[in-house]
């Protein structure tokens, strides 16, 4: 024990994830073999553990929002008080912190957006019926719905610090629906300061590829190859993107959360001038069933993935909350017959026999998230996993090979406790909950053996969603909506 403190050992990872330039990825490698070689085992493991992600401790931030709970209340009354707060403010450290220093109430009293720092991004709920979407939700707007990739774009003319290193500082830092930063990654936006009339603004939006020869929007399989962090020029220019904003959120220090779409709107229009790049998306506001289908029908006509249909006054609602955004998807083709798809995640996967023993996959097990109680919906998605589908046809080799490929590095040696699955559904090998497939089926039906309760029929994998995580995957009363 040479009496390193925690605190220590964090600056020093923190130097260590600091460094860059020519030599860096050495000198990062030399002083963390430094610093683990003067660690005993048990601490060198977790350190080993921090660096890859993988800590696993058996908890999730809305484990730490019910301790905050508990420290001020006594109970768990506050924890809907602070979801809607970790909604605005994703970070348990910032939350924790504040509440600890300030009381809870001080702490959480009017939260504002900070530009940089990632909001939880609304997210739609499933209708398919015009009809059910005007009688839930009154007067609407719909949008086109983009088959890209979602950013959330933080601009601030001053410019950002440069958290990792002393280099020059960016006007731009964008996000994923994940909250992972992904500035890197647009070289297209380094124009914003040029088309954005304010200080400061955090955009809602969808980046999609575009066909240089002509001008129409790419697949969603060719936008994402933009996300790479090497030879990011050279892609930009193969597969440039144009980012359709739908929405913003702050605007000069204004929080615009709670004010109502349309007002959002009208921001949002005077704040974005005429450019190629950044292009705010058209609505069409209705109150008639017949007419919502009218724009539904020429979206999809156009090459889009069909509406999505916002309450005219209603707010920004980060998550999935209430009847506020809605989605409406084709109703069957070749896709499948369900009225959607479904994005699950890959929780193990069988070898594979025969031609199969080749890939090392012969079918794999998925899972949708189990719905968490009302007061839990900030941090969706990140407790049970139930599985609905063992998937072993309607893939192609090479996508059983690239599915292969993306498992390799998440095996674990035991099934992760969040996982429900029935003992006639044991996988040879498990992984954690990190690939998520969007799949399609013919009908859902009941099951006495996925823990579900009930199973998809016939189901094909229509691509790797890459863009989303443990959070973005359906729910198990999405899943009864759409049956």
């Amino acid at each position: 024990d040479n009496g390193l403190s925690v605190k220590e050992v964090y600056e020093r990872l923190l130097l260590i994830a600091k460094y860059a330039g020519e030599g860096s990825q050495e000198k990062k490698v030399s002083e963390l073999a430094k610093l683990l070689s003067e660690l005993d085992q048990l601490s060198a493991k977790f350190v080993a553990r921090i660096v890859l992600g993988r800590l696993r401790l058996g908890f999730s931030d809305k484990t730490i929002l019910d301790a905050l709970s508990v420290a001020e209340r006594g109970d768990k009354s506050a924890r809907k008080k602070l979801d809607e707060a970790y909604q605005i403010r994703p970070d348990a450290g910032h939350l924790a912190a504040a509440v600890l220093a300030k009381g809870l109430d001080k702490a959480l009293a009017n939260l504002e957006v900070e530009v940089g720092v990632p909001v939880m991004p609304a997210l739609c709920q499933r209708l398919n019926s015009a009809v059910a979407i005007i009688e839930k939700m009154g007067t609407v707007a719909a949008e086109q719905k983009f088959d890209g990739t979602r950013v959330q774009i933080h601009f601030r003319r001053s410019g950002f610090r440069n958290q990792n290193s002393d280099g020059p500082t960016n006007q731009v830092r964008t996000f994923t629906r994940n909250l992972e930063e992904n500035s890197q990654m647009f070289p297209e936006l380094s124009r914003l300061g040029e088309w954005v009339k304010g200080d400061e603004a955090v955009f809602d939006s969808e980046a999609v590829g575009i066909d240089i020869k002509t001008g129409k929007t790419l697949p969603f399989q060719v936008t994402i190859t933009r996300k790479r962090k090497h030879g990011v020029t050279e892609t930009a220019k193969a597969v440039p993107l144009q980012f359709y904003l739908f929405d913003i959120l702050a605007k000069d220090g204004r929080t615009l959360l709670s004010e109502p779409y349309f007002e959002r709107r009208k921001v949002l229009v005077e704040t974005i001038k005429e450019n190629k790049t950044l292009v705010v998306d058209e609505t069409h506001r209705t109150t008639d069933p017949v007419e919502l289908h009218k724009w539904h029908e020429e979206f999809l006509a156009e090459g889009f993935e069909g509406a999505v249909i916002k309450k005219w006054d209603g707010p920004y609602l980060p998550g999935r909350q209430g009847w506020n955004w809605v989605k409406i998807k084709e109703k069957e083709g070749s896709t499948g017959k369900l009225s959607d798809t479904l994005d699950l995640v890959v929780m193990g996967y069988y070898r594979g026999r025969g031609k199969r023993t080749g890939f090392g996959l012969g079918a794999f097990l998925v899972g949708v998230a189990q719905d968490d109680p009302p007061s839990h919906k900030a941090t969706e998605g990140q407790g049970k996993v139930v599985t609905i589908a063992k998937i072993g046809t309607g893939l192609s080799d090479d996508q059983f090979r690239d599915l292969k490929k993306r498992l390799d590095d998440l095996v674990v040696r035991e099934m992760p406790k969040e996982y429900e699955v029935d003992k006639a559904l044991i996988a040879d090998v498990w992984v954690e909950p990190k690939v998520v497939v969007e799949i399609a089926a013919d009908e859902i039906t009941k099951s006495p053996v996925h823990t579900a309760g009930v199973a998809l029929r016939f189901p094909r994998l229509i691509k790797f969603r890459d863009d989303k995580n443990l959070s973005g995957v359906t729910t198990l009363s999405e899943v009864e909506e759409i049956s």
